[in-house]
């Protein structure tokens, strides 16, 4: 494809995602069935110029006025994601004295909002939290994710699947804390893989299979995984059943559950139940209030969490939304209380990096449902044989009583987590 053509086309799909109106990742699979001459190479480019644009909106805005033409062809040079030479191949020579200037700002000149790219309403909560880690956040933030798998412990062992990627020369890592995990080199086509087709891996974030870790769900229990979507903690939290027992998959969303089934095909789990509820209070969940041994509250969130794979979140979310989703957290979470048995185990989670809607949350609860003791994460993982447990954990009377994961950090999307038991 000639550079001037596939620099419209990354013009144009910069100018549907910029309406912010639906997820830039749901544009993006919409512009490429709409346009299905476009080989992988070119994909990769369009993909990645338009979430270099996302990640680095406020610097590019600020500089984009400088240039001439049209606004989105401005942004696709600024944020081009292929070789310098074929860019170069497409723009007039107006646009590359200008792409020069651009390039010769220097980090330092530049104001802080140019540098962080982050909302106002979202600086200073991290700033709060992260005092001089904000910068390394801020970093962290701008690179793109690696891609984690999580090996079905069910049917596989970690070091035999890693050897059989290895062999279709997909290089991969163990992950430093998930026992299930691998870290892979670049984004390789895994569906075609045999490993993915018999359900042996799962593409999967090492922080959300930490989750699943703490839920520690036995062989024989009952189990509820409150809000499933599409299902990725409960496959893992499955497997750690042994497929025994019943887990029961809710999520208000029939269509999020629907993608579940042919995860759920491949996976040789016979004990999930997956089941859409119009609500929290649903007749479904009432029937088994009390009787359940242990709950995964995987909450609706920000996900400002994922900012490295969804750069767009943080121009669609509001300190106003986050606020309307806080108030949606603590019904979520009263209700999931009410399935528990004496005994049982409930866990709170977020893939939100904004302290209300996680430890304020669970703070909340607490003071609220004196029949449910607070049980340390940290200690939970190192029970679990987590390596450095406790360097994964923060908050809470001893300091390491929720799992707070961070990108700088964990190299995981960020997350958190509070645990509690209901007493006898």
């Amino acid at each position: 494809m000639h550079p001037k053509v596939l620099i419209d086309a990354c013009a144009e799909l910069i100018r549907l995602t910029l309406t912010f109106e639906h997820p830039a990742d749901a544009v993006v699979s919409r512009f490429f069935r709409d346009n299905r001459g476009l080989g992988p190479r070119e994909r990769a480019t369009l993909a990645e110029t338009v979430y270099t644009v996302l990640r680095k909106k406020l610097l590019f805005d600020h500089m984009a006025p400088s240039g001439s033409g049209p606004k989105e062809r401005r942004l696709a040079i600024l944020g081009f994601h292929g070789p310098r030479d074929f860019l170069l191949g497409g723009l007039t020579d107006q646009e590359k004295n200008w792409l020069e200037q651009c390039d010769s700002v220097k980090p330092d000149d530049l104001m802080e909002r140019h540098r962080h790219n982050l909302p106002e309403w979202l600086v200073q909560p991290l700033k709060d939290q992260l005092g001089a880690g904000f910068w390394p956040l801020v970093e962290s933030l701008s690179q793109s994710a690696p891609l984690d798998l999580r090996v079905n412990a069910l049917k596989e062992k970690r070091a035999d699947v890693q050897k059989e990627l290895a062999k279709a020369a997909i290089k991969s890592v163990t992950t430093p804390y998930s026992p299930w995990g691998l870290r892979i080199e670049g984004k390789p086509a895994l569906t075609k893989l045999d490993a993915f087709t018999r359900g042996a891996i799962e593409v999967q974030d090492e922080g959300s299979q930490l989750l699943a870790l703490l839920l520690d769900a036995k062989r024989g229990e009952m189990v509820v995984d409150f809000c499933a979507g599409a299902g990725g903690k409960t496959l893992a939290i499955g497997a750690t059943m042994r497929s025994t027992g019943r887990l029961y998959a809710f999520d208000v969303s029939a269509h999020r559950l629907d993608a579940l089934k042919p995860r759920l095909a491949r996976s040789g789990l016979s004990n999930v139940h997956p089941a859409a509820i119009a609500h929290e209070r649903d007749e479904r969940i009432k029937r088994l209030a009390g009787k359940i041994d242990r709950v995964l509250v995987d909450a609706p969130c920000s996900g400002l969490g994922t900012l490295r794979r969804n750069p767009d979140l943080k121009w669609r979310q509001s300190a106003k939304s986050v606020q309307e989703l806080v108030a949606k957290q603590t019904a979520i979470l009263d209700s999931a209380a009410r399935l528990l048995k004496s005994g049982g185990r409930l866990v709170y989670a977020t893939c939100s990096i904004l302290p209300q809607e996680n430890e304020a949350i669970a703070e909340a609860f607490s003071a609220a449902h004196p029949d449910f003791e607070m049980l340390e994460a940290g200690e939970l993982l190192e029970q679990l044989k987590v390596a450095d447990a406790r360097s994964l954990c923060s908050g809470g009377a001893s300091g390491t009583g929720y799992l707070r994961l961070w990108p700088h950090l964990h190299q995981t999307d960020g997350f958190f987590a509070a645990v509690w038991a209901k007493k006898a």
